[in-house]
Order: structure tokens, then C-alpha cells, then sequence
């Protein structure tokens, strides 16, 4: 297996493509050999490749190149509660998470790709209810901070700030505030689509970094609204 990440391929959509059409375990186990040459091999390298990148922008960020347990999100679905019964997740999606993502629940960097939607993200979905309480109140209280964190990544790249939203202003915030649109968010989350074609290119990781590096005031402010050391 290469450390160094050259690209996703061809075959990376056709595994997922087949996967789509034939979510059981045994077409897995018969194509155990193409997830492991075209997705987790690749997945691992590019994981390796942007821990530097992380690591250079906060040292409580990093990439964990594990099969299981590190930053390649686990291709078993949970299907314990779930009414769709499909053994298998039809994504390939990467968490760069925060050291103390076990203790606390810190903002992560997400990297998606599928064969509708390839995108890299920064933030927390749909944080636990303190959490979102937390970080209503910075936004609140720094509303400047927080519009030119979000500014100053959008300036840089074609960022949206992605996610749900309530109808009305939460309880115990001012309706009059400069930004209660964002107060009345659920998620806080930065997403940018990419070309489909950068993830066959060794160019990806060049191009993740800038994203990374550009929403890094972003995490910044979420991870001193929820006390993570950032």
C-alpha cells in the first residue's frame, strides 16, 4: 500500500456504482479486493497527506490513517434503528477530527465523495442542544467575529453556510439582532462543492488544504464557543 496519494480512480466510482446496485454482503465480500485497491488504499493516503495540513493549522487537529477507528469514516451502516436495512454506505467520507473529539464535541473537517456529490466541509451538524446553545451566545456576543470568520472564507473560496434552520428566533435571543439568521441556525457548517474530476488528481490535496486553511477562523470561533482548545 502507497503512502502517498496520487489520485482516486475509475474504479473508485465503479466499486461505488456496483455497491448502489448491489448493497448485500455477499457482493461485498466478492468485491473486497477492488474496496480495498480503490477505496480504503487511496482513502489512507489522502488522510496521511492532509495531517500535516491540519496539524499546521491547529495541533488539535489531525488525520488518523486507520482502517477502523481513525479518520476514514466506517463503511458498515448502523442499521440497528434504521428503517433502511442496507448493510453498506454508498459514500467514502473522511473526518479530520479534534484530539479531544471523545470528551468534547468539536467542529471537524469533512470530505465527501459519492457518485452525486463531492465536497469538503468545516464545522459541527446538528451539535448537541448545549453545544448549539454555546455557540448561539458567541455569535451573539461577537456577531463581528463570527460574520468575518464566514466572510473571510467565502472571499477565498465558493462557500455555503450549509445546514437547517428554525422558523423562529430561539428562545432567550434578541429578534432585532444584526445576525439572527445565523442564530436561528441548527447546523454550522461550511461546504464547498468540487469539480468530480479533482479527486482523481494528486492536485486534491493541494486544494483541500486551501480550504482548510481558509475556514480555519471559522473552527477557530466554534471550537472557543464550545471551550475546545483550537
Amino acid at each position: 500500500m502507497s503512502d502517498h496519494f496520487t489520485g482516486f480512480y475509475n474504479e473508485t466510482f465503479g466499486f461505488l456504482a456496483g455497491l448502489v446496485h448491489n448493497n448485500d454482503r455477499a457482493w461485498f465480500e466478492a468485491h473486497r479486493a477492488d474496496y480495498e485497491r480503490f477505496v480504503l488504499e487511496p482513502a489512507l493516503a489522502l488522510i496521511t497527506a492532509l495531517h500535516p495540513i491540519v496539524q499546521e493549522v491547529s495541533p488539535y487537529y489531525r488525520g488518523v490513517a486507520k482502517k477502523s477507528g481513525g479518520s476514514l469514516m466506517r463503511i458498515y451502516r448502523d442499521t440497528r434503528f434504521a428503517h433502511d436495512k442496507t448493510p453498506y454506505k454508498t459514500n467514502i467520507g473522511i473526518q479530520l477530527r479534534h484530539a479531544d473529539a471523545a470528551d468534547i464535541h468539536a467542529p471537524g473537517y469533512y470530505i465527501h465523495l459519492d457518485l452525486e456529490q463531492t465536497f469538503v466541509g468545516a464545522g459541527t451538524w446538528h451539535p448537541e442542544p448545549a453545544d448549539l446553545l454555546n455557540i448561539r451566545r458567541r455569535i451573539a456576543a461577537k456577531p463581528n467575529e463570527f460574520q468575518r470568520a464566514v466572510d473571510d472564507a467565502q472571499k477565498r473560496h465558493a462557500f455555503v453556510v450549509d445546514g437547517e434552520s428554525l422558523v423562529k428566533v430561539p428562545r432567550g435571543f434578541d429578534a432585532g439582532h444584526p445576525l439572527v439568521n445565523e442564530l436561528k441556525r441548527k447546523d454550522f457548517f461550511l461546504s464547498e462543492n468540487l469539480a468530480p474530476d479533482l479527486f482523481f488528481s494528486r492536485d486534491l490535496v493541494e486544494a483541500l488544504a486551501s480550504r482548510i486553511r481558509a475556514a480555519s477562523p471559522y473552527m477557530r470561533f466554534l471550537c472557543q464557543a464550545l471551550d475546545a482548545p483550537f
